[in-house]
């Protein structure tokens, strides 16, 4: 259903928008003026999978409740104090973080965790599947220094590289390095887009590598890795960064709004709040916008036309 405001409820959406967040004041057409209600503005973390969930979410907002959306490219950290300072409306792919939540959430009270996405996000050490049939006991965690020869580069000091995205990702991999007593080093790569070149390299070269990765993430649809066993996740096995000796745990990811934002209730704030799809979708979108060569907004677009049925539900009914 298509959002339409009567003259009368737009005064007061207006009145109530005042507070901050997204403007309304749409006319009583049934398809909205771009731009008519106001401004969203949506923080962009820097992954695919991130940039898919946005991709369709500013597609919807523009195109089916008349929004302008303002995508800014912000590091995992840098959005979250975005909402104290305005810059920011909405997160829409967060990674655990309770210490952000602690902070903005709890303490602050300048943000609203508004529920989970539906994609459930695995951070592990993986290595090419042509390695984990030539050394079977390679995906035992135990085993890693007995293969840490292989794994040595120009930049791994002697040691075995553990080879690392973009430093401001989510990741206890020093602290597991050390901890574990395993003979790597840990290298940063600088962004997802290297760290899935050198991944796929690994798999078309056979050149051995050990990576950190996650998912939702389009590359596992294309080519095969195996995840390395580490000590298994507890409740609180994470507590201290610095003694981290345990795996990752499995994430729900959710999203997050500012205080603000949340407050006007505007259909912008339902659209996110309702939105919720698979991996398998983000995987789509990702794979559009990286392997297709579709802009965001191109992808975003592509999917809600093919997926109608999936994302009408999250439309707020007309008032």
């Amino acid at each position: 259903m298509r959002y339409r405001l009567t003259a009368a409820a737009a005064i007061l959406a207006l009145s109530i928008a005042g507070c901050g967040g997204a403007t309304s004041d749409a006319g009583t057409d049934d398809k909205p003026a771009a731009g008519s209600k106001g401004t969203v503005k949506l923080a962009i973390n820097p992954w695919v999978g991130y940039e898919a969930n946005a991709a369709v979410l500013g597609y919807l907002l523009e195109h089916e409740l008349g929004y302008t959306v303002d995508k800014k490219n912000l590091k995992e950290e840098i959005a979250w104090q975005g909402f104290e300072t305005g810059e920011v409306d909405a997160i829409v792919e967060n990674w655990g973080h309770d210490d952000l939540k602690k902070t903005y959430i709890t303490d602050k009270k300048t943000a609203v965790d508004l529920g989970p996405t539906g994609n459930k996000g695995v951070i592990g050490w993986y290595v090419p599947q042509w390695m984990a049939d030539k050394y079977p006991d390679i995906t035992d965690g135990k085993n890693l220094n007995k293969y840490a020869d292989l794994f040595k580069t120009s930049e791994s000091k002697g040691k075995g590289q553990l080879l690392d995205g973009d430093p401001s990702f989510v990741t206890n991999d020093k602290a597991l390095v050390a901890n574990l007593k395993l003979n790597y080093e840990v290298v940063f790569s600088g962004s997802e887009a290297a760290i899935i070149k050198a991944a796929q390299q690994a798999t078309a070269q056979k050149k051995p590598l050990l990576f950190y990765f996650y998912e939702p993430q389009w590359l596992f649809a294309k080519e095969k890795y195996a995840r390395v066993k580490l000590p298994a996740y507890t409740a609180g096995c994470d507590a201290d960064p610095k003694k981290v000796a345990c795996d990752y745990p499995d994430y729900i990811l959710d999203k997050i709004a500012s205080k603000k934002f949340a407050d006007t209730n505007s259909p912008a704030y339902q659209l996110i709040k309702n939105f919720t799809w698979t991996n398998d979708d983000q995987n789509l979108v990702s794979d559009y916008i990286t392997n297709q060569g579709m802009t965001a907004e191109a992808a975003g677009e592509k999917w809600a036309k093919e997926h109608e049925a999936t994302w009408k539900p999250w439309i707020p009914a007309k008032s």
